[in-house]
């Protein structure tokens, strides 16, 4: 219950009226859920560090990006740096 009425807020952008009349509650009642679930989600990214490591992963990708395009680097040392990111991608996973 709770997630699909966060989903229709986050994902469907449904207005407070809107999932109230849907779900029979008050936009009160729909407000309150919202902040509770933003209170948990919050609460697990504090332990769990989800998004700074989904940062830290994405930057690493890029890095092997640029690595691939650039035309001065040689086949060997290209292996090498690119093995050494994705070590360091597997230990932040």
């Amino acid at each position: 219950h709770q997630k699909k009425i966060y989903e229709d807020v986050v994902y469907n952008d449904f207005s407070l009226s809107e999932i109230a009349e849907e779900n029979g509650i008050s936009r009160q009642g729909v407000h309150d859920l919202i902040r509770r679930c933003n209170k948990i989600l919050q609460e697990y990214e504090n332990k769990l560090h989800l998004i700074e490591r989904f940062v830290k992963i994405r930057e690493e990708v890029g890095s092997i990006q640029k690595l691939a395009e650039n035309p001065q680097i040689s086949k060997e040392e290209l292996i090498g740096k690119v093995n050494e990111i994705s070590h360091r991608i597997i230990e932040e996973l």
